[in-house]
C-alpha cells in the first residue's frame, strides 16, 4: 500500500496541506467540547470534570434527532402523525451483542413491533442521557421512552411509567486493584462513578450522607450506551467505584475480566418505559403490548415441543462468527441466526440465542439442557446418534475446499497435498475428512488448532505464512480469499456435503417442526437472497479501484450532486466519490445482499434515521444520506482526535459499524499500540477481533476484521490517486468542525494535522 503515496508530487501533498491547513485556522476560534465526565450543578458531594484524556466515551452529536415536530398529545393525535418516536440513549442500534438474552425482547425489537401492530412509522431518537430523555418526551419532542428507566418517586411526578419490563437493583463495581466493595460501609477516600442523569447519582448521594467520615465524592459520567468507558475509566485509579445495575455489571462481566462486582446498594427497583402523563391511551396500550409479549428467558432445561411453546422462547446454541451470528452495522445477522429467527417467527415464539464459548462443543452443551437445538457449520453426520442426538433437514450444502497461501505451491488436486501440512478448526467435520485421505494414502500431516482458534484465524496464519493450509466450507473460504488476497483456494473435496442442526433425539416433536420449516423455506427467495449475503463474495467490493480513474474526465457521474452534499458537512469531495465507487461502482439501483441500497450503500434503518426514508434509488437522495451518516459518524468521536485519523476511524466505522471500531480503538491499548491511530495501529486491533481471544472479550463481539481493512485501504488508494489527478482543485470550504483552541498554536498543533499530508504508513 505504501507505494501508491510515492507517485503524488511533494508540491500536490503541499496544495493538500495548505488546504487542510486553512481548514485547522478556520476553526480556531471556536470553543471545543469538554470531555466525557462532568459534574452537576447544586449537588453536596464533590463534583468536579475530568479532562478528555480521562475518557474514551464518544461524542454524541445534538442534530441526531430526525423528527423535529412537538406533539403532546395522546395516541390519537400520535396516529394522525402516522409516526410515533421513541428515545432511547443508542439510537436505531444495537449498542451490544447479546450473548444469551432473548434478542426479540430489546426495547428495539419490542418498540418496532408494537410501532408495526399500530401501523405507524418508528422513529428513534438519541438522548444524552435517562434525564434528558425524559425532558425531550415531556416536551413533546418524543412520545415514549424505550429504554432501561428506573422508576423513582421523583421521576413518577413528571411521567407516567409502563408495566415493569425488568426489576434491578444497584451494584458497586470497580477494577481488579480497587477498593473493598464488598460493604458500602467500607469505601473510603472513594471516587463514585455513576452514569450521567441516572438514577444512580441519587444512590451515590446517599451513600455519601450515611457515611459522612468515609470521604467519598461523586462524579458523573457521559455514558451514551457505552458502559465500556466507565469500565476503563475506573481501572485508570486505584480508588473509582462504579454503581451500575446489575444486569448491565453481570452483562459487563460477561465478556470483561477487569472488574469485581460488590455489595447491592439499592432496593430492587422497577424498570420500565416512560410516556407523557397526558398519554393515557397510550400508557395504556403500551401496557397491554408489554404484558402479551414480555417473557422470561430460559435457563437450563430439557423440554419436549410442548414445554417451549408454553414458556414462549425457544433457545439457539451458537458461536459467534462470521456465518452464524454476529453485529454488523448495529443489526445482528448469521445465516443461521436468520433463519433460527425466522422459524422462531413463524411459531411465535421469541427466540433466546446463546452464545457457546469457542473452546467448548455445542454438543456438550445441547446435551446438558442449555438450549433447544443448536447449528454452526455442522456437517451432518451419524456419529451424534451415538450421543442421544440427531440431525435436522440440511440447512445448506456446501463443499469443502483447501486453502493455502500464495507464496506456497498451489493445491489444485488432491494429491498436491501429498507432504502439507493441514491445520484444522477443533471440533469441526474437516478432522474427519482429513482422515479419510489419510486412510485413501494420501501423505498429509494432520493438525488439529487449540479449541479457542478459529476458523479466520486460522485463515489469516495461513495469509501470513504461519502454517500450511486448511480444510474450509468453500462459501466461507470464498469470502476469506475475497478480502485476504494472500489466500489461495484449491482443490474441491468432493461432493457439496449437508450442514444442519443438531436436536435432541427425544424432542422429536422439535425436530419434526424444524424440518418441516427448513423444506419449506429453502424454497423462498429470501432464503437465495440469505444465503448470497453470506457465501457470495461483493463482487463490487473486490474491483479494482483503479480502473476507474481517466485523467482529464469527471470521476463519476454524480461529481456536482457529491460535491453539494460534502460541501454542507466538510468533507473532500473526492473522498467520497472514492467511497461510493467502493460502495457502488457508481450504480445507483445496488441493493446489497443485506439490504443496503443505492450510490453509498446506507442501510434503511439508517437511512430512515438520517431522515431519508428508504428507497435510496435516487442518486440525489442516495448521496444525501450516505453523506450525512457519514457526518453524523465523524462526530461520535472525540474533536481532539487528529483529523486524518478520525477519517480513517469514520470510514472503518461506516462499513462495520462504530461499536467495532471502539472495540478495536480498546484492543489496541491493550496491545501497547495507539488507540487514535488507524494503519499500523488500530487496524491491527481490528484484523484481530476475528480471533477467539481477542472477540469474546469484546464488547460487540466477532468482525470480519480484515473487511473493514480493506475497505478503508481501497478508498485511501482510490482517494489519493483522485487527488494526484485533480490537485487543482482542493474543492473545499472553511470547516464548520469545532477544534479545540489549545490545538491552535504552532507547539501545540496535534500531529494529525501535519501528518495528514502525508501517506499513512503501509503495513
Amino acid at each position: 500500500m505504501g507505494s501508491g503515496y510515492s507517485a503524488i508530487s511533494p508540491i500536490r501533498w503541499a496544495v493538500i496541506f495548505l488546504s487542510v491547513l486553512l481548514l485547522a485556522i478556520a476553526a480556531c476560534s471556536k470553543e471545543g467540547k469538554e470531555g466525557g465526565l462532568t459534574g452537576p450543578g447544586g449537588a453536596s458531594a464533590a463534583i468536579e470534570n475530568l479532562t478528555p484524556q480521562e475518557t474514551t466515551s464518544p461524542i454524541t452529536p445534538a442534530k441526531e434527532q430526525q423528527v423535529n415536530y412537538i406533539e403532546t398529545g395522546d395516541l390519537r393525535e400520535i396516529k394522525k402523525r402516522g409516526t410515533i418516536r421513541f428515545v432511547n440513549l443508542t439510537g436505531a442500534a444495537e449498542n451490544m451483542l447479546p450473548r444469551g438474552g432473548v434478542v426479540s425482547l430489546r426495547h428495539f425489537e419490542l418498540a418496532n413491533k408494537l410501532a408495526d401492530k399500530l401501523r405507524l412509522e418508528a422513529k428513534w431518537i438519541k438522548a444524552e442521557s435517562p434525564d434528558d430523555a425524559i425532558k425531550m418526551l415531556i416536551a413533546g419532542e418524543a412520545d415514549v421512552i424505550a429504554y432501561n428507566l428506573t422508576v423513582t418517586e421523583a421521576r413518577e411526578e413528571e411521567i407516567d411509567f409502563s408495566v415493569p419490563v425488568r426489576q434491578s437493583r444497584q451494584q458497586l463495581v470497580t477494577g481488579p486493584s480497587g477498593p473493598d466493595i464488598s460493604d458500602p460501609g467500607k469505601l473510603k477516600n472513594v471516587e463514585l462513578i455513576v452514569p450521567q442523569g441516572s438514577a444512580n447519582m441519587e444512590t451515590a448521594q446517599q451513600l455519601i450522607s450515611e457515611y459522612p467520615d468515609a470521604n467519598l465524592a461523586v462524579r458523573e459520567f457521559k455514558i451514551h450506551g457505552n458502559r465500556d468507558g466507565l469500565i476503563d475509566m475506573i481501572n485508570r485509579e486505584n480508588n473509582r467505584v462504579a454503581i451500575l445495575e446489575d444486569f448491565s455489571a453481570e452483562y459487563l462481566r460477561d465478556y470483561r475480566d477487569d472488574l469485581r462486582l460488590g455489595a447491592y446498594v439499592s432496593e430492587s427497583q422497577n424498570i420500565a418505559w416512560g410516556m407523557r402523563k397526558t398519554s393515557r391511551r397510550l400508557q395504556s396500550t403500551v401496557d397491554n403490548f408489554l404484558t402479551r409479549n414480555l417473557v422470561k428467558a430460559q435457563e437450563e432445561r430439557i423440554t419436549d415441543w410442548k414445554g417451549i411453546k408454553k414458556s414462549g422462547v425457544i433457545r439457539l446454541l451458537t458461536y459467534n462468527g462470521p456465518t452464524t451470528y454476529f453485529l454488523w452495522k448495529g443489526l445482528l445477522m448469521g445465516f443461521d441466526y436468520d433463519l433460527a429467527k425466522a422459524f422462531a417467527d413463524k411459531h411465535r415464539l421469541q427466540l433466546q440465542v446463546i452464545v457457546v464459548p469457542y473452546e467448548e462443543s455445542l454438543a456438550d452443551w445441547l446435551r446438558a439442557g442449555r438450549g433447544d437445538f443448536a447449528g454452526a457449520e455442522l456437517n451432518i453426520t451419524s456419529a451424534v446418534e451415538k450421543e442421544g442426538m440427531v440431525f435436522t433437514k440440511p440447512v445448506v450444502e456446501s463443499t469443502e475446499q483447501v486453502v493455502s497461501g500464495k507464496d506456497s505451491p498451489p493445491i489444485k488436486q488432491i494429491q498436491d497435498l501429498n507432504g502439507r501440512k493441514l491445520t484444522l478448526r477443533a471440533y469441526s467435520s474437516f478432522i474427519e475428512t482429513a482422515k479419510t485421505l489419510q486412510s485413501a494414502g494420501i501423505d498429509v500431516e494432520v493438525r488439529v488448532a487449540p479449541p479457542d482458534i478459529s476458523q479466520s484465524q486460522i485463515f489469516s496464519m495461513i495469509a501470513e505464512g504461519l502454517v500450511d493450509a486448511t480444510i474450509s466450507h468453500s462459501g466461507r473460504a470464498k469470502i476469506e480469499a475475497s478480502v485476504q488476497p494472500n489466500l489461495v483456494l484449491g482443490a474441491v473435496l468432493g461432493d457439496p456435503t449437508p450442514e444442519g442442526w443438531l436436536v435432541l433425539r427425544k424432542n422429536w416433536h422439535l425436530l419434526q417442526n424444524l424440518n418441516k420449516f427448513l423444506v419449506s423455506y429453502r424454497k423462498t427467495d429470501k432464503y437465495k437472497k440469505q444465503y448470497a449475503a453470506y457465501f457470495e463474495p461483493n463482487k463490487r467490493f473486490m474491483q479494482r479501484v483503479s480502473t476507474r480513474v481517466i485523467p482529464g474526465e469527471n470521476l463519476s457521474p454524480y461529481d456536482d450532486l457529491v460535491k453539494e452534499s460534502s460541501f454542507k458537512y466538510d468533507f473532500d469531495w473526492r473522498m467520497i466519490v472514492a467511497q461510493m465507487w467502493q460502495e457502488s461502482n457508481f450504480n445507483p439501483k445496488a441493493v446489497s445482499p443485506v439490504g443496503a441500497q443505492g450510490l453509498m450503500q446506507v442501510m434503511p434503518a439508517t437511512a430512515e434515521e438520517m431522515g431519508f426514508p428508504p428507497p435510496l434509488f435516487e442518486p440525489e437522495r442516495g448521496i444525501k444520506a450516505g453523506v450525512k451518516y457519514m457526518d453524523w459518524v465523524r462526530d461520535r468521536f472525540d474533536p481532539a482526535l487528529p483529523t486524518v485519523n478520525k477519517l480513517w476511524f469514520t470510514l472503518a466505522s461506516y462499513n462495520a459499524g462504530y461499536g467495532h471500531l471502539l472495540d478495536a480503538q480498546r484492543l489496541a491499548k491493550q496491545l501497547g499500540l495507539d488507540p487514535n491511530i488507524w494503519f499500523d495501529n488500530v487496524e491491527v486491533a481490528m484484523l484481530k477481533l476475528a480471533q477467539p481471544q481477542y472477540f469474546k472479550r469484546a464488547r460487540y463481539g466477532y468482525v470480519r476484521g480484515s473487511e473493514p481493512v480493506q475497505y478503508v485501504r481501497n478508498i485511501s488508494n482510490l482517494y489519493k490517486a483522485y487527488v494526484e489527478m485533480m490537485s487543482d482543485d482542493v474543492s473545499m470550504q472553511p470547516s464548520q468542525h469545532q477544534i479545540p483552541e489549545r490545538f491552535c498554536s504552532p507547539e501545540n498543533t496535534p500531529r494529525g494535522m501535519i501528518v495528514q499530508v502525508s501517506p499513512p504508513p503501509s503495513r
